[in-house]
């Protein structure tokens, strides 16, 4: 178990202290953001190894329903503490940062690094068109109230009312992905590994699933509450922070996962872990928060930017062209990861550019 979580991530929990210091000593926003930032990378990793623990021990079928829910727990954690203090552009920005974080910078990587290790690599066309066909109808979907709110937008109240319906309708579709995940007799579901090998006992996985989920919302709430002043401070927008950080942020451990099995020639898992991890925050995350945000008396409306809105879709839509032919190289992978960069640099330099977000 010691061996196990010897991982070089786990260094980094050192920064929960520190995240708690300067918080209680009101230090530097931007101190505070760092470190409760840097201690969340650890913690969701451990996480994840418990989630994927007490899924390894219940099941394929309940194991996958396990990974499904909890699989974006830390940044889920994240985002709802974030629409407690109405930080509403942060949490709209953050759900387009993790689908493109996702299909571009985590699938591009994992190319790169196991084109490079092995040249070009396949996987299974099937399973990837499916997801990506799914994917690319989410963004749709995503992307209706947004493309019509301009027409509605003098009545508030009905551009809610068809951002909760879209959010029901996603919800459906999700439900209905799992039970066909579930009972498709050609489905395998995607784990970290070819077969689950126990870490640690059960309770010893319960008992960290709780602790990690309580420090992340510990450090999520410190580092929501940096992100204002911080903002303020060093002149970046909302926008940015939830379209590149916050992603990052809370996913850090899924995507080194991802890298690493690229690296081993596992490109179904790669490919599960990239697009899967979008589907989960499109067709799950979004719907999931927009009914949550009921409890803080303002319907988080899935009213995106137009920048966000053509982010989202042509990623989508790349994915899907990457998936047609059922191999990647590294080249592949470099044109994802600069079009990523391409859009973290467009998105930084946005508040230079007012007026222009819807």
């Amino acid at each position: 178990m010691i061996k196990h979580f010897a991982k070089p991530l786990n260094a980094l929990l050192i920064f929960v202290p520190i995240a708690l210091i300067a918080e209680l000593a009101h230090a530097n926003p931007m101190l505070v953001f760092i470190a409760a930032a840097l201690a969340v990378v650890p913690l969701s990793g451990i996480l994840g190894d418990a989630t994927e623990e007490l899924a390894g021990r219940t099941g394929p079928r309940i194991g996958a329903l396990i990974n499904a829910t909890l699989g974006n727990a830390a940044e889920l954690i994240i985002t709802v503490l974030a629409l407690r203090e109405g930080l509403y552009d942060l949490v709209r920005a953050s759900i387009t940062g993790s689908i493109i974080g996702n299909i571009l910078l985590v699938a591009g990587a994992s190319l790169i690094v196991g084109g490079l290790k092995h040249g070009t690599q396949q996987f299974n066309r099937r399973d990837a068109g499916l997801n990506a066909t799914l994917l690319i109808v989410a963004a749709m979907v995503l992307a209706v109230p947004s493309i019509f709110s301009f027409a509605i937008e003098p009545n508030r109240a009905n551009v809610d009312t068809l951002s909760l319906l879209t959010a029901g309708l996603i919800i459906i579709v999700y439900v209905l992905s799992l039970v066909f995940g579930m009972t498709a007799k050609h489905a395998e579901p995607v784990t970290r590994g070819p077969a689950h090998v126990p870490h640690f006992p059960m309770r010893t996985a319960i008992v960290l699933l709780i602790v990690s989920t309580v420090l992340i919302a510990l450090m999520s709430e410190f580092l929501v509450g940096a992100v204002e002043p911080m903002v303020k401070q060093i002149g970046i927008s909302e926008l940015f922070v939830g379209v590149i950080l916050v992603p990052i942020i809370g996913n850090v451990a899924e995507h080194v996962v991802a890298i690493e099995v690229a690296a081993k020639n596992k490109m179904d898992l790669t490919m599960g872990i990239a697009v899967g991890s979008s589907l989960q925050v499109a067709l799950f995350v979004a719907p999931l928060l927009v009914f949550i945000s009921l409890f803080f008396g303002r319907v988080l409306d899935l009213e995106f930017t137009n920048f966000e809105v053509i982010a989202l879709l042509a990623s989508s839509i790349i994915a899907a062209f990457v998936s047609l032919d059922g191999e990647t190289n590294w080249l592949e992978g470099v044109l994802l990861v600069a079009l990523y960069l391409i859009l973290a640099v467009a998105f930084f330099f946005l508040p230079t550019m007012p007026g222009l977000a819807h």
